[in-house]
């Protein structure tokens, strides 16, 4: 009995495999024999594509994540057609006779020709890397596809069985697909506007600085007092109120419109006074990350003057957070205005790492460092969200949509789509913490059954058996033991750049 079967019946395929390996026999020598014997011993092993991907990796952004879904893609197909298809199909490869003896590859593979490992790695990564960054395609794709015909120019396999690997290749790239999906596009930004009155010099302008601020200087005040030289400032040094600072600020005689320079928590704080007087906020960057500053269009001071000079504004939900905390038999109740996020369980530690590893890493990166260093010492808590026991490694809520969605939201395009942005990354599941720490790695955190996301207009958390710590706008309040969020629609103007 044959062992393995050759391509010498009258099949279509087996008759088409001996017209095109003649074909390839006629071409003449030259350099491109020796080319295509060192790529295709280039890819042995996928360590071509492993030096692809390392080079790939130097771009931050999409392309990074590209090259990492191709390797992923890769492994699957080259798993799947060493270990279940070569057994399955045993085939002989080509014979020296089949070619020159200058063009065939010594010492020719023993493993079944059917189908090609080398084509199935290269389809795969090719495929892999082009669904999740398009434009990589003119490069990747021409190199797999010469590697796939280097393995019948060199008599390594017939052509079906390049057809076929490639094939599986593709295919393994859609199916990791799912656990790597593109991302959705990230909407247009978006503003509604509204009235306000233009402070040309800062006319009626009302400005807090607070010097725990992350970019305050000593020349912070003058180069304010430079920009807007009719504006009252005021300082708000350490140890020295900040609510009684803004709540005399906003007291004064003419103030028709209240600045803010600091952090999240100083402009938040301004933001509680704003709404309560129905005064115009204007964000100025002058905090370490102005998130607020940045999702409000006056992340540069430019277009900070640009907006207050101009009386241009919009309009803004803000979220409502009203916690109860101290022992069950005497609650105190405590309400906080949210502007951007609160979260409950690990997540403000994934942030801090997250910040510290970004400037040398990028953002894609850095959050997924972050993740797997938080993860790996962490540890979950017991919560009741709207009645739905949990066991959370992250509660995450968003003052509106944020960007992408995933563990890693960074950009809110819409200020006003009355919604609460609702991410739990669960540990209910069986090895959750091995689950959470592959979702990190391979960047398949959004799409991972420990990852649920939803939006509500309310929401409320209740504690377990210790008190939960809560943070809003990274403000830390711990003791809590029940918590309900809510949204006041367009409850507040703030400038922002509209032209």
């Amino acid at each position: 009995m044959r062992r393995a079967f050759e391509p010498r019946g009258t099949s279509l395929v087996s008759r088409l495999d001996r017209k095109l390996v003649r074909a390839v026999s006629r071409l003449p020598h030259g350099h491109h024999d020796a080319f295509f014997r060192k790529l295709s011993a280039s890819a042995n092993h996928g360590k071509l594509w492993m030096g692809v991907a390392a080079g790939l990796a130097l771009v931050p952004g999409r392309t990074r994540r590209a090259a990492l879904h191709g390797l992923i893609a890769q492994a699957v197909a080259s798993t799947v057609t060493n270990v279940v298809f070569k057994t399955v199909l045993p085939r002989a490869r080509p014979l020296p006779e089949h070619l020159p003896v200058f063009r065939f590859v010594h010492p020719q593979p023993r493993s079944s020709s059917m189908p090609s490992g080398h084509s199935a790695s290269a389809a795969a990564f090719a495929a892999g890397a082009t669904l999740v960054q398009p434009g990589l395609a003119p490069l990747v794709v021409p190199a797999a596809a010469a590697v796939a015909y280097s393995r019948v120019h060199t008599g390594a396999h017939w052509p079906s069985d390049v057809v076929f690997g490639s094939a599986l290749g593709v295919a393994a790239a859609l199916v990791t697909r799912h656990w790597w999906p593109v991302r959705p596009p990230i909407p247009e930004t978006a503003r509604t506007p509204a009235p306000a009155p233009a402070l040309p010099g800062g006319e009626g302008l009302g400005i807090v600085v607070n010097t725990l601020g992350g970019s305050y200087t000593a020349d912070t005040v003058s180069a304010l007092a430079r920009v807007f030289p009719k504006a009252y400032i005021k300082t708000v040094a350490p140890g020295e109120d900040l609510r009684q600072a803004v709540a005399a600020l906003v007291a004064r005689p003419g103030i028709v419109a209240l600045g803010a320079w600091g952090g999240d928590g100083t402009v938040g704080t301004a933001a509680v006074a704003a709404v309560e007087h129905s005064l115009p906020l204007l964000v100025l960057p002058g905090g370490t990350l102005n998130h607020f500053a940045r999702d409000a269009g006056t992340g540069s001071l430019r277009d900070a003057i640009h907006a207050a000079t101009h009386g241009e504004a919009a309009l803004a939900d803000v979220g409502v957070a009203v916690a109860q905390r101290g022992l069950p038999d005497n609650p105190e109740r405590l309400e906080l205005l949210m502007l951007n996020t609160a979260s409950i369980g690990v997540y403000p530690n994934l942030v801090r790492r997250r910040e510290h590893l970004q400037p040398a890493l990028g953002k894609p990166l850095a959050g997924v460092v972050a993740m797997i260093r938080t993860f790996a010492a962490g540890r979950p808590v017991y919560l009741t969200v709207d009645g739905v026991r949990h066991k959370l490694w992250i509660m995450y809520l968003g003052r509106g949509r944020y960007y992408p969605r995933d563990h890693a939201p960074l950009i809110r395009p819409v200020m006003d789509d009355g919604v609460l942005d609702v991410r739990l990354i669960t540990a209910d599941e069986s090895f959750a913490r091995l689950r959470l720490l592959w979702a990190a790695i391979t960047g398949t955190v959004a799409t991972s059954r420990i990852t649920h996301l939803s939006e509500a207009t309310t929401v409320r958390v209740e504690s377990g058996a210790a008190p939960l710590v809560l943070a809003v706008d990274g403000e830390v309040h711990p003791g809590v033991r029940s918590v309900e969020f809510s949204i006041k629609p367009r409850a507040l103007t703030y400038y922002t750049r509209l032209t």
